[in-house]
């Protein structure tokens, strides 16, 4: 306990880390905001829904309850993990935040509406209703987001192993549902690594951090 104690006093009293801390989470609000307005936009616009070569051959079932909390014990996970090394905590923010943007594009973009036979899920009364609308498909968020995570922890296999079998398994879960595309599934791993390239470039300091953390504590 005591060498934990001494790693967050030693980054929250260095005024670089907690700047930065400080303009991911700035970075991570805007996102949200985005994602809310973008979410409503898409859902509003829907149009028809499309035929879907997995979905038009697989029959509906009902996931609600791991949809809707899957993401809360990923995400559960990930707290643990910074608050264990808190100079994971600036690109983990930074990066998660940059997902919600480019996905809040996407979604602005893109109005297909949900398969007919979807699973009904009552998002304004469920734990993710600010961040999922029923009309935000493209791309699955469920499924990128765990990748995410796989990408920035690449160099602890359990922890690679551990996230990539997430986003699998969500990604299976949202067809089962219906509730997002094939393509919206596939196209999540794609774009999410071109997310992680694009945090890497824009947040230095951050993966700077979070790669090796403050100069000289060896961690």
């Amino acid at each position: 306990m005591k060498p934990l104690l001494i790693r967050h006093k030693n980054y929250w009293t260095n005024k670089e880390f907690v700047f930065d801390v400080i303009l991911a989470l700035i970075l991570l609000l805007a996102s949200f905001f985005a994602n809310f307005y973008a979410g409503i936009y898409a859902t509003e616009k829907a149009s028809n829904p499309v035929t879907d070569i997995i979905l038009d051959n697989i029959p509906v079932y009902d996931v609600d309850m791991i949809f809707i909390y899957g993401p809360l014990f990923l995400w559960a996970i990930v707290t643990a993990l910074c608050l264990r090394e808190p100079k994971r905590i600036p690109f983990v923010i930074q990066s998660i935040a940059l997902f919600v943007l480019v996905r809040s594009v996407f979604i602005s973009l893109t109005h297909i509406g949900p398969f007919p036979d979807m699973i009904s899920i009552d998002y304004a009364s469920t734990a993710i209703k600010n961040f999922t609308f029923g009309g935000d498909l493209f791309f699955s968020a469920h499924t990128g987001l765990p990748y995410l995570m796989a990408l920035l922890f690449w160099k602890n296999i359990r922890l690679r192993i551990f996230f990539i079998a997430m986003a699998i398994i969500f990604g299976i879960v949202v067809l089962m549902g219906h509730l997002h595309y094939s393509i919206d599934v596939l196209a999540a791993f794609f774009i999410t690594y071109s997310i992680f390239i694009m945090a890497q470039n824009l947040f230095p300091k951050g993966w700077r951090f979070f790669h090796s953390g403050l100069s000289g504590d060896g961690l």
